[in-house]
């Protein structure tokens, strides 16, 4: 974990700024510069309208009772490449585009949800969670038509 939050947070900007350097020694620094504004502001409005397709897949699928896990995963994403396409820099930018493009993002979802969920239920099988209980007393399951209520004991003394 220390070693991926050290390539986050130091490898992986200097490598951007070297880049950044390495393309504006190429194509001029106000290019460079213009090339990350415009990737800047195309990227919040096409993380946008990723966003508002995802939220509203979000909601009709909850309407129909469905678990949403996928199209959650997928906001996320989306969340995560807005935030990349922001940041100045080549490298951010091709992740960020990878993240909202949905011929990319979907594939990726459904690993990340596959991967995702044999960690919960390894976690599960380990720690003993009310999940595993199920799976090995699937008596303890109501069955039938369940009526809420409150109840009073009448042969109570008290």
């Amino acid at each position: 974990m220390f070693f991926k939050l050290l390539f986050l947070f130091v490898v992986m900007p200097i490598v951007e700024i070297a880049l950044l350097l390495h393309v504006g020694e190429l194509i001029g620094g106000w290019t460079t510069f213009l090339i990350v504004i415009v990737t800047a502001i195309a990227g919040a409005h096409l993380v946008r309208a990723q966003g508002l397709a995802a939220l509203s897949e979000i909601q009709h699928k909850t309407q129909q009772g469905v678990l949403p896990a996928e199209s959650i995963t997928e906001g996320l994403m989306i969340l995560v490449a807005g935030v990349l396409l922001v940041t100045p820099g080549f490298i951010t930018d091709a992740i960020g585009l990878c993240l909202t493009i949905p011929l990319t993002r979907k594939p990726l979802a459904k690993l990340i949800i596959r991967e995702f969920g044999q960690q919960v239920v390894a976690r599960s099988k380990v720690y003993g969670t009310h999940q595993s209980h199920q799976q090995q007393y699937p008596q303890d399951k109501p069955s039938g038509t369940v009526i809420e209520g409150e109840w009073q004991r009448k042969d109570d003394n008290r």
